[in-house]
């Protein structure tokens, strides 16, 4: 997703982020900006059950992921034991199954959520890596040596869930982790009603 402007980038065009290595992932996929239609349909599927929507999401999936990337594991992302009962269902490893049928790739919920975060809505970049701070774990036994993990999730924010998820993924072998998300937050809107509320000082 593009920058405002090129002010955050070095020359090479990473972000800060990168550069600092606080993105645990080598990759993001997506395949639209969590806004619109697209919002209203994910939040049916997520907060109101709508589990058929799964498929119809499958097929987003399959076009925002390249045909020329493989992988040797899926990995959906984790959900706390409470919220999954609240909810009824993992809707990360519902999309994730639905690709792993595409592609034809396993699925491993080979990673747990130990501790139970607060919303990361409204926290700042350093506060979302904070609270997302040892709240993965991989069982003992479980390895991923050598292994390419694509890791699957609805909406990706500022990556600092799934930064921690790979992370975990990385100590446990993968050799490349990807992530691949149904929707992806502009954080250029909030910058940009930023900027317009200040008559564009910052």
């Amino acid at each position: 997703m593009p920058f405002v402007n090129r002010f955050p980038l070095d020359e090479t065009g990473r972000c800060g982020l990168c550069r600092l290595g606080l993105q645990g992932f080598d990759a993001v996929y997506s395949y639209g900006s969590y806004e619109g239609t697209l919002r209203e349909l994910v939040h049916l599927f997520k907060y109101s059950g709508v589990r058929p929507l799964a498929g119809t999401f499958g097929r987003f999936l399959a076009q925002a992921l390249p045909r020329e990337v493989s992988f040797d594991v899926i990995v959906p992302m984790p959900l706390h034991w409470f919220k999954q009962w609240q909810r009824g269902f993992n809707q990360s490893d519902l999309l994730a199954r639905e690709i792993g049928k595409k592609w034809n790739v396993p699925v491993r919920n080979v990673i747990r959520r130990k501790k139970a975060t607060r919303p990361q809505a409204g926290l700042t970049n350093a506060k979302r890596r904070l609270n997302m701070s040892g709240a993965f774990r991989m069982p003992r036994g479980k390895s991923l040596a050598g292994m390419r993990v694509l890791l699957v999730d609805d909406v990706v924010t500022t990556g600092a869930t799934a930064s921690a998820c790979a992370r975990v993924l990385k100590r446990a072998g993968a050799a490349h982790v990807a992530l691949l998300a149904l929707a992806r937050t502009d954080r250029r809107q909030s910058v940009e009603l930023s900027l317009t509320a200040t008559g564009g000082r910052v």
